[in-house]
């Protein structure tokens, strides 16, 4: 089946043209990925000039004395605890790479983690820190936010330099706010992401200026497409194992832990245990919480407070490694299987074999399907980043000829409604490919509705793909704003080439409108807003969501699997609409 393209241009013609909305950001892409080409290092402050000029939305300060402690936060919970000890920064495609460069070994380098960013870091000798990228999509996250990092750091050193802390509890962030500069609550921000100890942040900003210097060790798309064959292979293998192979596949890109809460009794089981857990250890708005359910004044799914809750219990439990043990145990019982990944892509997945699962066990928002009547199995994976997103869906649909269903659920910056709040668009611009899609979305907000208890659904909307949260500056995102693009995303545009590919006979168009009205196979995207673009995303840079925050993503979910067990024909009619 051919699919439709629409002659018409895919973006209004002044976008194409260039009329000066991105060319400060196409110049700062251009600059960094043509440096990084050289075999040698690139000293990081040669891209400062034009990090500066673009502007950034997300680093509006980028260019004044005067601290962005939004942007530096942003960029600090994306980053390894030790970048600041860094004096390079290595990046390749796998350890064999880095090998082959005499970078490594790598397995005998210290592991480091990044908050919010799942990438592979290793700390070595000399302050070399290596990093694996899945996609071209990670280059354009990581060299921003390094830029943004060393920017901010700098201007602190500058100002750190001036001043005399004082001794004791005086030196807190009211007083750093009055003495560098930046807001009480930013300083807040910066106190947690250094475990609380402003002082130790303050003596090392002051001990050192940064320097960095940057290293890219080749990088090709085969090279990646290899990695994503790696990550998938045990996957492929547990679905064959488990004589699943053969079965219609459901694709799901959305998180490690909805879908499978929903579809398991992992945590309702253990409702008493979870309250008791809460009462004794809970955050002070959990337990309040708690209170509101109890009197009956709570708006919240009782569900999803258990859910998140359960959270607490499984990782912060003196005998967490046995809990998660039993855990993984019971639910491979009832067909959900959990898979880590080791390669560049660290992207988890769950394989869930619907007939296996106990019907009891089940959300009962999700209207009491059949299990036993259901062929299908979903594969879940935690959504990857950008480009690598197309790479994980071609590789899917290369293994199989059953691939009945594609949902995708993922966060977004929203430019017209709030935090919390689920997106359901109609129309997708891919940053890219250059091509813009016309979706028959598989969901709509009768879809969601029922579910939604805090937030607001809004159907009907219009997404871009971009290549990175800091490669936007304001004339950027009011350009699309005119053209009524209102959510701003990483993941669907990607999706959208794939499942061209999957449903044609060409590769994915560049530059083109393309009509998804008919497809071989059911699509269907959500986001919800995890930030605002216009306020500096200060919302997702100072923290995940939270429990209200989590009503947007089981609303989300919900309506992904009660549409799989309608198309499995396993939901009642009667438990189908909205």
């Amino acid at each position: 089946m051919a699919v439709p393209r629409l002659r018409v241009p895919a973006v209004p013609q002044s976008r194409v043209a260039g009329a000066g909305v991105s060319d400060e950001v196409e110049l700062y892409h251009r600059t960094y990925t043509t440096l990084l080409r050289s075999t040698g290092e690139t000293r990081l402050r040669v891209l400062e000039p034009s990090h500066r000029a673009m502007r950034s939305s997300l680093h509006p300060l980028a260019g004044e004395p005067a601290p962005d402690l939004g942007a530096f936060v942003y960029a600090t919970h994306r980053l390894p605890a030790g970048i600041h000890a860094a004096h390079v920064v290595v990046m390749g495609q796998d350890a064999a790479v880095f090998a082959r460069h005499g970078v490594g070994p790598l397995a005998d380098w210290e592991p480091e983690e990044a908050p919010a960013r799942r990438r592979h870091w290793y700390a070595g000798p000399d302050g070399v820190l290596a990093v694996l990228l899945a996609s071209a999509s990670d280059l354009d996250d990581l060299v921003p936010t390094l830029v943004a990092f060393q920017l901010e750091w700098n201007k602190l050193h500058a100002l750190v330099l001036t001043v005399q802390p004082p001794a004791g509890d005086a030196l807190d962030a009211a007083w750093c706010a009055q003495a560098v500069g930046g807001l009480e609550d930013d300083w807040h921000r910066v106190a947690d992401a250094w475990a609380g100890e402003l002082r130790a942040f303050l003596e090392a900003v002051a001990a050192k200026r940064l320097d960095l210097r940057v290293r890219m060790l080749g990088g090709s798309q085969a090279g990646y497409a290899r990695m994503t064959r790696r990550w998938w292979d045990p996957i492929q293998a547990t679905l064959r194992e488990q004589g699943l192979e053969d079965r219609p596949l459901y694709f799901v890109s959305s998180n490690p832990h909805s879908l499978v809460n929903l579809v398991t009794a992992t945590a309702r089981s253990r409702e008493a245990e979870i309250v008791r857990w809460v009462e004794r250890h809970g955050a002070p708005e959990l337990r309040d919480e708690l209170e509101r359910f109890r009197s009956g004044a709570a708006e919240g799914a009782w569900e999803n407070f258990l859910y998140f809750a359960a959270r607490g219990l499984f990782d912060e439990h003196p005998d967490s490694l046995e809990l998660h043990r039993r855990r993984n145990d019971e639910e491979r019982a009832v067909g959900v299987t959990h898979l880590s990944s080791t390669t560049a892509l660290r992207v988890s997945a769950q394989v869930v074999a619907l007939d296996r699962l106990d019907p009891t066990g089940l959300d009962p928002r999700l209207g009491g399907p059949d299990p036993a009547a259901c062929e299908g199995v979903v594969v879940n994976i935690e959504y990857p980043l950008g480009v690598a997103a197309y790479n994980v869906l071609r590789e899917v649909a290369e293994s199989t000829d059953r691939l009945r269903g594609v949902y995708v659920l993922g966060k977004a910056a929203t430019l017209n409604a709030a935090v919390g709040d689920v997106l359901i668009s109609s129309v997708i611009h891919d940053e890219h490919s250059g091509s813009t899609y016309w979706l028959d979305n598989a969901f709509s907000f009768d879809d969601l509705a029922p579910f939604l208890r805090f937030g607001s659904g809004l159907d009907n909307q219009r997404a871009v793909t971009v290549k990175s949260t800091f490669l936007q500056n304001r004339e950027y995102l009011d350009f699309y704003y005119r053209e009524a693009f209102t959510v701003v995303e990483m993941e669907a545009g990607p999706y959208c080439d794939a499942v061209y590919e999957v449903a044609d006979v060409d590769r994915y168009p560049v530059g083109e409108a393309v009509n998804f009205a008919k497809l071989p196979i059911d699509f269907g995207v959500i986001h919800y807003a995890s930030d605002t673009p216009y306020t500096q995303a200060r919302t997702l840079g100072a923290r995940g969501l939270s429990y209200h925050g989590m009503d947007s993503t089981y609303a989300s979910s919900l309506a992904i699997l009660r549409r799989i067990f309608t198309l499995e024909g396993a939901l009642a009619p009667s438990s189908r609409g909205g």
